[in-house]
């Protein structure tokens, strides 16, 4: 849940807790009719569209191929992008896609990982296999990790975790997406991956989608077949941040603004949000309503629930607060069964810590081999570069088998 913008906030982001909580709060009261959510263009390239089939294909299965150009940034890979069938939050088949990178002289059964990146957006044009011709400046920061992955003879699986409603903030679909990405790529006849380990990786909004996709493995993948996941600066716990309250202007207003809109989509008669805004909020929600992470940032820049909402007194989570705790892992009874690197700063002024700190240790609990990394970063985007670097070397000896650390007894 961040943006290159995070980077010049400096001591100012103290609050960004506060405000995120109370705009979430604040906007996921709604019970009265009113405004219709408001769902993203369709991408105008029917690829991306849903067959008329659906329900005859199972999760993971390919739907539909294409071989896209080379990008710069990956020499000498192949990109390829992929749809398959997944399940959204109300168990109905979807269509979903995510965007393959081999390397040169790829080997059948080599390592894939699994990297879900923090898409952050609201926008259709915001997938992943649009941002690799767009030059999209979050992305490139993570050509360097996925690089090391693709030079060691993996194969890099990019999904659009956020579904194809964009769905910001549905964690708990992200990880269904993901799991099903993985199925997908390890039935594709040209990757030849049917016996590859799989390893999952992510930060900020795209650990969320990894560290759901740990937790969901057991019951909803049963037959598949992980080696680890490494989870940086995930938000475990939405009802935390919702609950300390903030009603003041923010830069950074625009970012829990755009969880509400994603989280409408996804539980339309749950959180009828739209319901509960005024007309400056409403104008606010329609145009960001396809935006990606910057541009969301940049609309909804020294906004706040107060000024968007029609009322403000008296919340009560209600509905709200349900949705929020299916897609909060700390709260969710499954546990990974495989081992976990997780990494943060304990300064990150954007996620609550102790809750991150609570799901690691009831994980260790359980018997998860949970390795913990705590990286010396005064805010929560440099987080994510400090702590990669580890995190691929733990990936690696994951995938050639060896031990998986624990810190459990320190955590």
């Amino acid at each position: 849940m961040t943006g290159r913008f995070l980077l010049f906030l400096g001591n100012r982001s103290a609050k960004i807790v506060s405000v995120l909580g109370g705009a979430l709060l604040a906007l996921m009261l709604a019970t009265t009719a009113g405004a219709e959510p408001i769902y993203p263009v369709p991408d105008p390239d029917p690829f991306y569209a849903a067959p008329g089939d659906m329900e005859a294909h199972q999760p993971g299965d390919v739907l539909s191929v294409r071989a896209l150009p080379p990008v710069a940034v990956f020499p000498g890979a192949t990109i390829t992008l992929v749809k398959f069938r997944s399940t959204n939050s109300d168990d109905a088949p979807i269509a979903a896609t995510t965007t393959i990178i081999t390397p040169p002289g790829h080997q059948p059964d080599a390592p894939i990982l699994s990297y879900q990146h923090f898409i952050n957006s609201l926008g259709t044009g915001c997938a992943v296999s649009h941002l690799l011709y767009a030059n999209d400046p979050n992305l490139l920061m993570t050509a360097s990790i996925l690089n090391a992955a693709l030079a060691q003879g993996w194969s890099v699986a990019l999904p659009d975790h956020l579904g194809p409603n964009f769905a910001f903030g549905a964690a708990r679909l992200g990880g269904r997406i993901v799991l099903d990405g993985v199925r997908a790529a390890k039935r594709l006849p040209e990757l030849a991956a049917g016996h590859s380990p799989v390893v999952l990786a992510g930060y900020s909004g795209g650990g969320m989608a990894t560290g759901w996709a740990a937790a969901l493995q057991p019951s909803y993948a049963p037959e598949l077949k992980l080696e680890g996941a490494a989870i940086g600066g995930a938000p475990m716990n939405m009802v935390t941040m919702a609950q300390v309250l903030g009603f003041d202007p923010h830069p950074v207003f625009g970012l829990a603004m755009a969880v509400a809109i994603g989280l409408e989509r996804e539980y339309p008669h749950r959180l009828p949000i739209s319901s509960y805004l005024n007309e400056r909020g409403l104008a606010v929600r329609n145009s960001m309503a396809n935006g990606c992470t910057n541009q969301i940032i940049v609309t909804g820049a020294g906004g706040s629930a107060a000024e968007y909402a029609t009322d403000t007194a008296g919340f009560d989570v209600g509905a709200g607060q349900s949705v929020l705790e299916e897609n909060s892992l700390e709260l969710y009874n499954g546990v990974p069964e495989i081992p976990v690197f997780e990494w943060h700063s304990p300064y990150d002024p954007l996620i609550p810590i102790p809750a991150i700190d609570n799901t690691d240790r009831r994980w260790c609990a359980a018997g998860v081999r949970v390795q913990t990394l705590q990286v010396p970063a005064p805010e929560h985007l440099s987080s994510a570069v400090l702590g990669a670097p580890e995190a691929l070397m733990w990936l690696n000896d994951r995938v050639h088998g060896e031990p998986a650390p624990s810190t459990c007894g320190t955590i």
